[in-house]
């Protein structure tokens, strides 16, 4: 495992030389947070005598997406998908092929480290709009929720990796991957519940994607935070998210091993 943690280091000390950019990412991200947020509270005043739409207080949908903000923080991936398709077509994956190193172990190394660098620079103003927001941010209901909703963030990191990381190895066939991930990105845009929380949908519709990953990849960790899942349905969406990460792991070996039977590289 040492050339691993070498591997997180290298990929450390690469990504902090784009710290300037992660910041102005994340304050710049802020503004159209903050336009949803205030949206929702122009919907609130607009109807003082509705105290909740679906199940939701001023106070509930305001902490959704601040907190929403906080596992993408926590969990996106950046540029992890174009880079694995670069090295596909530009043929860096050679030397792996030739050295006692795991492509997808060191992918997800990097990953690690750019989240690391990512979170640290994009906490200063996240902070700060918690901060601000702090009257309408709620609070996990106790410790076990907000263990259980840290694992669910993990497990979300994982399967927005091996998703994005499967996407990626399709340049195995593909000359350009670019609509693929833009059309993935689409999916989980509005099935993931960036715009808006999914229990707003009709129950049947929602219940659709519940059999889809696309819940797990940020609806269900922040639900879990609210305490909107509670009881058996809670620990039934941690098994159902584990089997997805599982899954999508299988899935990514899978399409590695049918992709490299069709690579090829020239030159030295």
């Amino acid at each position: 495992m040492s050339k691993y943690w070498h591997v997180i280091g290298i990929g450390i000390q690469n990504t902090l030389v784009y710290r300037v950019n992660f910041l102005f990412r994340a304050c710049f991200g802020l503004i159209p947070l903050m336009a949803t947020i205030y949206l929702w509270r122009a919907v609130f005043r607009s109807n003082p005598d509705q105290a909740s739409v679906a199940g939701y207080t001023l106070a509930a949908m305001t902490s959704y997406y601040l907190v929403a903000t906080l596992v993408d923080m926590l969990t996106a991936v950046a540029e992890d998908d174009w880079q694995i398709a670069a090295d596909i077509k530009d043929g860096n994956i050679s030397q792996f092929l030739l050295k006692p190193m795991d492509y997808l172990t060191y992918r997800l190394c990097l990953f690690a480290a750019g989240r690391i660098i990512y979170t640290s620079v994009a906490l200063a103003p996240v902070a700060v709009l918690l901060l601000v927001q702090r009257e309408f941010l709620l609070l996990p209901a106790d410790g076990l929720t907000a263990a259980v909703f840290a694992v669910s963030v993990v497990l979300t990191a994982l399967l927005q990796f091996f998703v994005s990381y499967t996407m990626a190895l399709l340049a195995f066939w593909v000359l350009e991957v670019s609509t693929f991930i833009f059309i993935l990105f689409a999916f989980e845009y509005l099935a993931g519940g960036h715009l808006f929380p999914l229990d707003i949908l009709p129950p049947p519709l929602l219940a659709a994607l519940n059999f889809t990953p696309f819940p797990y990849q940020l609806y269900f960790p922040v639900s879990v935070y609210l305490g909107r899942v509670t009881g058996a349905e809670l620990w039934q969406g941690l098994v159902i998210q584990a089997g997805w990460v599982i899954a999508g792991y299988a899935l990514a070996r899978w399409v590695w091993s049918r992709g490299i039977r069709r690579y090829s590289a020239v030159g030295g």
